[in-house]
């Protein structure tokens, strides 16, 4: 793969308000990287904005919308002081329940979010990056995107599709200097839990949404700060795939070795360390 620094030089984000992408945008920032970030969120994209201490370009976004995604990457186009290195499709939500008693505005909505926003995202800087001849997309999907689990379908669909879509980019762009990158983040600690979407507790516990968040939150092993630092090394030394925190190392493995039955050893694994829970939260 063509192996370029993206540090120092622009790059654009989206899901910039908070978690991965803010700390992305910090990081690079502090490295000299002008950095243009979005999100729906105007109030945090506003706090991640007054975190920086390079230069600048701020944009309320729904990523859902293809046409302002496009006027976007036309207003990035006409800032950039040099050439675009990275465009971090990274927008991102959450919807939990069994597919028996899904919602199917939630589950739309869910997937117009992380799947179709990283397809406008893609669509709309890829001929930025193609005219240059150099850059690189950068788009999110999860481990949930190798693995599927229970009460996540939704997610787990999109993140699969994120990730087949990025791979076959990948090959339309051999022999270019344009490359496409996988991220796959285990448990990180952000504020996804919190703002998911859910009707009921799937597995019928009458736990709250904030009681589920709060457990997510007590298993994730690494933080934004760290998330980012991994993705900025993982482009740095051309990786095609970046995999986030021990636990997507763990997942990966599973379903390479097993992947039809990953999950019964994956609760296995949580009982002995979490014997007071008797499945997988």
């Amino acid at each position: 793969m063509p192996r370029s620094s993206i540090t120092g030089r622009p790059v654009m984000i989206t899901g910039a308000a908070s978690g991965i992408g803010r700390a992305l945008a910090q990081r690079l920032s502090r490295l000299g990287s002008p950095v243009a970030i979005a999100d729906i969120d105007e109030s945090g994209l506003k706090e991640t904005a007054a975190s920086l201490s390079g230069r600048v370009l701020t944009r309320a976004l729904d990523v859902r919308d293809a046409t302002d995604v496009q006027r976007f990457a036309d207003e990035v186009r006409d800032w950039l002081p040099a050439p675009l290195a990275a465009v971090f499709n990274n927008a991102g939500v959450a919807v939990t329940s069994t597919v028996l008693d899904a919602t199917p505005e939630d589950d739309d909505w869910l997937w117009d979010i992380n799947f179709h926003g990283v397809v406008n995202g893609t669509r709309a800087f890829l001929p930025i990056l193609v005219a240059q001849d150099d850059g690189a997309i950068v788009n999110t999907s999860s481990v949930f995107g190798l693995v599927g689990m229970p009460y996540q379908s939704a997610y787990c669909s999109a993140k699969f599709a994120v990730r087949g879509f990025t791979d076959s980019l990948r090959q339309e762009l051999r022999g270019t200097g344009v490359r496409a990158v996988t991220v796959h983040p285990g448990g990180i600690t952000t504020n996804i839990a919190r703002n998911m979407r859910m009707r009921k507790d799937p597995e019928g516990r009458g736990r709250s949404r904030e009681q589920l968040a709060a457990e997510f939150e007590a298993i994730t092993m690494t933080s934004p700060d760290k998330a980012a630092s991994i993705i900025h090394k993982g482009l740095e030394a051309g990786k095609a795939r970046i995999l986030v925190g021990p636990d997507a190392y763990v997942f990966d493995a599973l379903a390479r070795l097993t992947p039809t039955h990953y999950f019964d050893v994956l609760s296995r694994v949580q009982k002995l360390l979490r014997p007071e829970q008797k499945e997988m939260a």
